[in-house]
């Protein structure tokens, strides 16, 4: 894909000067400009161009008028023939590079093994690696299929000798338990082997019986219940049961382990018995290495989720006995009917409007109803707590005590020593007494104080037949998991062997105090706490001041600042409706009647030969037996059958030559998350590269961040329902970070539908990997918390929010003593920021957004430490941060209409985004119809690549059509404000699948890459 050059680029490597210069002595005419074009791109890039087609115009142009040649004349160089290759030679001389020879091969396919490919499996990056080592070694690259067996040789090579050093660490016994796992397992759709009789011995009775314990092993947990729970309880038993070391893979790189990984997941037991014996033996430990760590997670989503739903499922109860007995009342009923009616009537209006006046007595009269319920009744936490008790006891306990069984638990903090305690004490029991002891022993110790919920502890004693108080195991154990529940939340206590879940200190970075300077000027932030806080201060103050000044005068006519009772101390009025763009309706149509309707499987089509995009998949293992022509097809095909949701086996009914079988086949091989998500990025970066800079600006800094709820089938355990979207089925929310210049998303993650937002927002603009330098983003109130403007501070980049809530917000002073400098805002102030908590962690907070910065751990596993139940100092200091930052940005953003346009403007964005979103994914009723959480991210990538074709497409199209003369100087700055590639008039998901790459649009700007 050839890029528009600016003008700094152009001069820069492709002007000739001195002994360059010297070099076109003697030649003229074509010869001459063939020449200085083969030197100035071999200066660049290393290598000689392909063909005509790599060099762009804008160079052919400006080298022509360097040498005095005509452009014109280049159409007269032969590009393969004795000329050429006497020039090619010349050049390498005066350069002093030698051609690949099959010597220089082999040593750079050693280097790469030793050097690369022992921590990096992707083609595409090692390819890299290969091309900077033969230019520092003075060599030209070699043909691309020359390159390309290079790169094979050294992946072998360091794959035999990676797996060999593996294989010899691992104890015999371990070994043919590996190989005893695969021996007998069927395939996908196939029986397994009968079992010897011996067979049991090595992984329990459930083999003996019959059970596939490999396929076992590679399930997806299902949903929530006891039976999950005993099944990956068993898996990870079995896994335990091989016995591999704990530090088999200490030296091995995370991307080489995954890689393993994924090559097993992809590959049929009888594949993985064909592999060598090292091979073999290496794939199936770092497969169940990685297993072991996703299981052990699993299994605390499942402690967390299972307490959490047994707390719903209490309060529901309990709500619904509340309103049982208050219709026993007389004269009850009338007043919740009236209520009802009133709510009802006004769903928006506020309580005291509605519900109160609809009330005989009104809110005295509620106050009265809740007393007489507290007074007739048990209190209502204790009546909670009853029915915990009782669901627990009834139906979880038996799961959540097996988790506790085969976890190994760990905190840090001494604070936590008492849960440690309490967990041993619960587990010892289980070992050593039947369910039948229903008390502790007399004299042992089970902590209570910070263990036990105050409501639970009058509900956890019993008097014994000498009246001597006695604590009850299982009110006990509620407790417990109830506390364990929030405090693994926010990781204060953490699981051995876990990889999310794990001890949060190794999610930081090692090295931080040896590489501190560099870490402190990476984030651009200074060294001494004390200039960070003048900064903040400096900021804080400068802003308050000039809201409190814009107040007075003639002030703000949008905005108020005064007290008012129950309805905060902000009032801002909504703004004025934007004129509506008169010809873009028009531009739209003409772009439909010049391409017509254009199927979505054309544009996709025409978008990855354009860019080349699907070369970035490769096989799962070392070698690939597809033809280039038949991949690329069955490539486009699972992406539009993913995308749409419309299904692998619809899609292989249509008319080509693929089969279902065929389809699922590159699926398992080829189709990767990782390898969807670089599809995405290239396609933006494509887009980017083609923008018009006088109809779309320079380039946007800015993204707007929402999340979009989709269905999703829930036999699983991240699926969920929520209370914010009670009118939808349990599903999972897609988190788009999407640029507000031209509507292109430039990252999407899936997230469940009770996870936070600011892990996600900061996600998305921290690791979308495209060309685009994000300095902006534009978030809605899920987005905006203390702690999301506190992170984003430090990361160096704005948050912009949108707040339901405005008349509640509250402005915070710079100091205790500050009160009276801002007199027109004193009814939005409160408390004085404290100054000394930022100051005594600011190191401690540089070191989590530096973890954040190099990925040392996810940014949602980093964040959990950031919760209201954590008890870390670098919490409360992030709190102030935010609190800083969010009042910097609380006074600039009143007092400024154009900022608050923008903001509406750009969220606006990302709303049209999603709108878009149900077009696409028509099949299925939009569902992400799978319970595996990689089928459902495949769905979400896929169907952020066919927008991103729709966008990559339709800016073309706009391009194109607005530079026919008819279209000179017709857009208004109007029409160029609500301009958006992001419309889908002129595409159709829908109709038959016709597969034809020969198939091509009409296009221009953006050369052809080929598959």
């Amino acid at each position: 894909m050839v890029r528009v050059l600016d003008e700094d680029e152009l001069v820069g490597n492709w002007t000739l000067v001195g002994e360059e210069l010297d070099q076109l002595s003697g030649r003229r005419g074509a010869t001459k400009l063939g020449f200085a074009l083969l030197l100035r791109f071999y200066a660049v890039h290393g290598r000689f161009p392909a063909g005509r087609a790599e060099i762009p115009e804008q160079a052919v142009a400006y080298v022509a008028r360097l040498v005095d040649v005509l452009p014109s004349e280049l159409g007269l160089y032969e590009w393969d023939g004795r000329t050429i290759k006497a020039h090619r030679g010349d050049i390498r001389r005066y350069f002093g590079f030698r051609e690949c020879s099959l010597a220089d091969a082999d040593k750079a396919a050693d280097w790469l093994a030793v050097k690369v490919c022992d921590k990096e499996r992707q083609a595409d990056r090692v390819r890299a690696e290969l091309l900077a080592y033969l230019r520092e070694e003075r060599i030209e690259p070699p043909a691309r299929d020359r390159i390309r067996r290079i790169i094979g040789t050294a992946l072998r090579q360091a794959e035999q000798s990676q797996t060999a050093q593996i294989s010899g660490r691992i104890p015999a016994e371990a070994i043919l338990r590996l190989l005893a796992l695969i021996a007998k397992s069927a395939d996908p759709g196939g029986e397994a082997e009968s079992q010897a009789e011996d067979d049991g011995a090595l992984f329990g009775v459930a083999e003996a019986a019959g059970v596939d314990v490999f396929a076992v092993i590679r399930e997806e947990p299902g949903n929530v219940s006891v039976k999950t729970i005993e099944r990956e309880v068993f898996k990870l038993t079995a896994i335990r049961a091989v016995g591999l070391p704990d530090d088999v893979f200490a030296d091995v790189a995370p991307k080489v382990l995954a890689a393993w990984r994924a090559r097993v997941a992809a590959e049929a037991p009888s594949h993985l018995r064909s592999h060598p014996h090292d091979i073999k033996v290496t794939l199936l430990a770092a497969y169940l290495h990685c297993r072991a760590r996703e299981i052990t997670d699993t299994l605390v989503d499942l402690l967390i989720s299972t307490v959490h739903r047994i707390n719903a499922r209490a309060d529901t109860k309990v709500t619904s006995d509340f309103v049982a007995e208050l219709k026993r009342v007389s004269g009850k009923e009338n007043i919740l009917f009236k209520m009802t009616e009133a709510a009802l009537e006004s769903p928006e209006s506020r309580v005291e409007d509605v519900i109160y006046p609809a009330v005989p007595g009104g809110y005295t009269t509620l106050i009265s109803l809740l007393h007489e319920f507290k007074a007739k009744g048990t209190s209502y936490r204790q009546h909670k707590q009853r029915v915990f008790k009782a669901s627990y006891t009834n139906h979880y306990r038996t799961g959540l005590i097996q988790i506790l069984e085969v976890l190994e638990f760990g905190s840090t903090n001494t604070v936590h020593a008492p849960m440690m305690q309490a967990l041993t004490l619960i587990k010892r029991y289980k070992a050593e007494q039947s369910n039948r002891v229903k008390c502790y022993a007399l004299g042992e110790i089970a902590p209570v104080e910070g263990i036990v919920p105050a409501e639970l502890v009058e509900l956890m004693y019993r008097a014994d037949g000498t009246k001597r108080r006695r604590i009850l195991r299982s009110v006990y154990e509620c407790g417990v998991f109830q506390t364990l529940r929030e405090k693994l939340r926010c990781k204060e206590i953490w699981v051995v062997g876990a990889d999310r879940w794990r001890n949060p200190d190794d999610d930081l970075p090692k090295d931080f105090e040896t590489r501190r300077a560099e870490n402190y000027a990476n984030l651009r932030k200074p060294l001494d706490p004390q200039v960070f806080i003048d900064q903040l201060r400096s900021e804080m103050d400068a802003e308050l001041s000039a809201l409190n000044d814009a107040l007075g005068g003639r002030g703000l006519a949008w905005l108020k600042i005064a007290e008012r009772r129950n309805a905060g101390a902000i009032q801002l009025s909504p703004l004025d409706a934007a004129p509506e763009p008169r010809n873009l309706r028009r531009l739209k149509t003409a772009i439909r009647d010049r391409w017509g309707v254009v199927p979505l499987m054309d544009m996709l089509t025409e978008t990855c030969l354009r860019t080349g995009c699907l070369n970035v998949f490769t096989p799962a293992g070392t070698q690939n037996h597809l033809d280039a022509q038949v991949l690329f097809e069955r490539l486009l095909l699972l992406i539009y059958a993913y995308g749409t949701g419309t299904g692998i086996r619809a899609v292989a009914a249509s008319d080509h030559p693929h089969t279902e079988d065929d389809l699922r086949y590159a699926r398992r091989r080829y189709l990767t998350v990782e390898a969807c998500r670089e599809v995405a990025r290239i396609i933006a970066n494509a887009t980017f590269a083609v923008r018009q800079a006088a109809l779309w600006g320079e380039g946007t800094t800015a993204v707007a961040s929402d999340s979009t709820h989709f269905s999703a089938f829930d036999q699983n355990i991240f699926t969920e329902w929520h209370s914010r979207y009670r009118r939808a089925k349990r599903g999972v929310l897609i988190y788009w970070t999407v640029e507000t210049g031209g509507s292109m998303a430039v990252h999407s993650q899936l997230i469940s539908c009770s996870a936070s937002e600011v892990h996600a927002m900061v996600e998305g603009a921290m690791r979308h990997g495209t060309d685009m330098e994000i300095e902006q983003n534009f978030v809605d109130s899920h987005g905006a918390s203390f702690v999301g403007f506190g992170i984003i501070r430090l990361l160096d980049f704005d948050l912009v929010a949108r707040f339901k809530q405005i008349n509640k917000m509250k402005l915070y002073l710079p100091g205790r003593g500050d009160f009276y400098d801002y007199p027109l805002l004193a009814p939005a102030l409160t408390r004085p920021i404290k100054w000394d908590i930022i100051a005594n962690n600011y190191d401690l907070m540089m070191k989590y957004a530096t973890a954040i910065r190099l990925r040392t751990a996810s940014t949602e596993a980093l964040l959990r430490r950031f919760t209201s139940e954590t008890t870390h100092p670098a919490y409360a200091a992030m709190l102030e941060v935010g609190r800083v930052q969010r009042t910097i940005f609380l006074a600039r953003w009143l007092r400024d209409r154009d900022l608050q346009r923008e903001t509406e403007s750009g969220l606006n964005v990302v709303e049209n985004y999603n709108g878009v979103n149900d077009y696409i994914k028509f099949g299925k009723r939009g569902e992400l119809a799978s319970n595996r959480r990689e089928e459902q991210e495949l769905g979400m990538l896929c169907l952020h690549i066919l927008q991103s074709c729709l966008g990559l497409i339709n800016t073309l199209m706009i391009q194109d059509t607005l530079a026919l003369p008819e279209w000179e100087d017709v857009l208004t700055d109007i029409d160029r404000r609500g301009l958006t590639p992001l419309f889908h008039t002129n595409m159709t998901p829908y109709g038959e699948i016709q597969l034809r790459t020969d198939r091509r649009l009409d296009l221009t700007n953006l050369p052809a890459a080929g598959p």
